[in-house]
C-alpha cells in the first residue's frame, strides 16, 4: 500500500490515507504531501474520490464500509498499481518464492545500467532506500502477488517467473488452481512480449511450455539446464557467469545461494530484453547487496554471525539454509523458525521439518497467525513431530533466545525465519550474543509466538 501511495503522490494525486498503527513509512508519506491518519474512522474519507485497500483490510472496516454506502470505487492495491503502470513498459516478478529478490534484483541493475525505472517491491531495499519510486524512464518494475489472484490485474509488456508451487492453498483450495492462475497471468502476455521463466524449476519450466504452445507470446528460459535461452554457470560465491549469444559474462554478486544466482539471470535476461547491453547488466548487479529480510546481516557476538530470512514456504526454507551453509563454511547453522498460518502448516508440515533438519540446531515457534483463526488441531507440534535430533519446540522470548544462544559457537551461523514476528528476535540474540540476556527477556515490539 505504501509503494502504491508513494508513487501516486510523486506523480501529482491527490492521496491520504489512514493504518490502524503509527508506522515509520506513514511519516514518510506525510513529508512526501499525502494527509495520513492513524487509526479507521469514516470521517477520514474527506473528499476522496476513490479508495484503495489491500488484501488484509476487512470488509467492515468502517473507512471501506462507508465508501462503498458512498458509491465511491473500491479498487484492490493491485488494481491501482495496474493502473499507475498503464502508461509504462510493464515488468511483472511473479513467483512461489523469489519475487521481492528478484524485482529489487531488476531495479538496481537497471539504475547501475543508467535507466531510472519506476518500481515498486514488496520489501525494503537498502540500495534503492525506499520500496517504491516514480523513476524518469517509462519503465515499470513491479513484484505481482499470487498469493489473492491479484497479480492478474496486472497487464505486463515482459512477466518474470522464477517458480510455480502450491502455496497459499487457504485462498487456491488445490494445487490445480494455482497453477491454472499462472495460466491466466502468462496469457496476459501480448504477441510482442515475453515470458522470462527459470528452466530449472519443474513448475515455471511447465508452465513456459504451456504457454509456448498456446502462442500468445514469445518465452526466455533462464538457468543452469542443457536447453536454457541464458545459461546460468553457478561455482559457488565469486563464480558465477551466464552464457548469452553474445559471449559469456562474470557476474559480481554479493548474495548467497543457488537461489540468488538464478534471481540474477532473471534480472539479467530482463535487462537485456531492455535494450541493456550484456557488459553493462553484469557489472551493475554488483550494487546488489540484499532486500530487507532476505538473508538479511543482523550483526554478531562471540564470533557468531546472525541472520534473518522471510522464508515462509519449505523451498524457501530450504534455499535459506543452504545459503547459510555456504556462509558458515565447515561451521554449524542454528535456525530459529515460525511456522506462519495455521493452514500452511496443516499442507506442508512434513515438508518444513525435512527442510529444517538441513540445521545443526531446529528450534521451532508457535504458528504466527497473521490473519488466520485458529485450526482445530493445528499447532507447531505437527512439525516437531517429523524433526530429527536437533530440532525441537520452543517457547517465545527468553527460552528461544537463549536455547539458539546456548547452540552457537564462535564461526557458527544462526538463523531466524518466517513472514510473521520472528524476526524480531535477531537483535535480541545479538545482544543475547555481545552482552547476556535483557533482564525481562522480552524483544523490543512485544514479540510473542502466537
Amino acid at each position: 500500500m505504501s509503494a502504491v501511495a508513494r508513487i501516486m503522490v510523486a506523480r501529482g494525486v491527490p492521496v491520504s490515507g489512514s493504518d490502524a498503527k503509527d508506522l515509520p513509512v506513514m511519516a514518510d508519506l506525510d513529508a512526501a504531501g499525502a494527509r495520513i491518519a492513524v487509526g479507521y474512522d469514516t470521517a477520514h474519507l474527506g473528499d476522496a474520490q476513490t479508495v484503495v485497500a489491500g488484501s488484509a483490510i476487512r470488509p467492515d472496516n468502517p473507512e471501506l464500509a462507508a465508501a462503498r454506502a458512498a458509491g465511491l470505487p473500491v479498487l484492490h492495491r493491485s488494481e491501482a498499481l495496474a493502473a499507475v503502470m498503464a502508461g509504462d513498459t510493464a515488468v511483472t516478478v511473479a513467483g512461489t518464492h523469489g519475487k521481492s529478490t528478484t524485482t529489487a534484483m531488476i531495479t538496481v541493475l537497471l539504475q547501475g545500467a543508467g535507466l531510472d525505472p519506476s518500481f515498486a517491491i514488496g520489501a525494503n531495499v537498502p540500495a534503492l532506500g525506499v520500496n517504491a519510486a516514480n523513476g524518469s524512464t517509462p519503465v515499470f518494475i513491479a513484484e505481482a502477488d499470487e498469493s489473492d489472484g491479484s497479480f492478474l490485474n496486472y497487464r505486463p509488456q515482459i512477466a518474470v517467473v522464477t517458480n510455480v508451487e502450491p502455496d497459499h492453498l487457504d485462498y487456491y483450495g488445490t494445487a490445480d488452481a494455482v497453477y491454472a492462475s499462472f495460466d491466466r497471468f502468462t496469457a496476459l502476455l501480448p504477441a510482442d512480449g515475453v515470458l522470462v521463466a527459470c528452466a530449472d524449476d519443474d513448475g515455471a519450466r511447465a508452465l513456459a511450455m504451456r504457454t509456448l504452445a498456446r502462442g500468445n507470446t514469445r518465452v526466455l528460459l533462464y538457468g543452469t539446464a542443457g536447453d536454457a535461452h541464458l545459461t546460468l554457470h553457478d561455482g559457488g560465491p565469486g563464480d558465477v557467469s551466464i552464457t548469452t549469444p553474445a559471449g559469456r559474462f562474470a557476474l559480481d554478486l554479493h548474495v548467497p545461494g543457488r537461489h540468488n544466482a538464478l534471481n540474477a539471470a532473471a534480472a539479467f535476461a530482463v535487462a537485456l530484453e531492455l535494450g541493456v547491453a550484456p557488459e553493462a547488466a553484469a557489472g551493475a548487479l554488483a550494487h546488489f547487496a540484499g532486500a530487507s529480510r532476505r538473508f538479511e546481516f543482523k550483526g554478531g557476538g562471540r564470533g557468531v554471525r546472525v541472520y534473518d530470512d522471510y522464508a515462509h514456504h519449505p523451498t524457501e526454507v530450504r534455499a535459506a539454509l543452504s545459503a547459510a551453509r555456504s556462509v558458515a563454511g565447515g561451521h554449524k547453522v542454528h535456525v530459529l523458525f515460525q511456522p506462519h498460518l495455521f493452514s500452511r502448516t496443516r499442507e506442508f508440515a512434513r515438508e518444513f521439518a525435512e527442510a529444517l533438519n538441513a540445521a545443526d540446531t531446529a528450534l521451532v515457534l508457535d504458528i504466527y497467525a497473521a490473519r488466520e483463526d485458529p485450526i482445530p488441531g493445528v499447532s507447531s507440534r505437527l512439525i516437531a513431530d517429523y524433526l530429527g535430533a536437533g530440532g525441537r519446540l520452543v517457547g517465545p522470548d527468553r527460552e528461544a533466545v537463549l536455547a539458539v544462544v546456548a547452540a552457537a559457537a564462535p564461526g557458527d551461523i544462526v538463523l531466524t525465519v518466517g513472514a510473521g514476528d520472528v524476526t524480531a528476535y535477531g537483535p535480541l540474540i545479538v545482544g543475547a550474543l555481545k552482552n547476556g540476556m535483557p533482564v525481562d527477556g522480552s524483544p523490543a515490539g512485544g514479540v510473542h509466538g502466537a
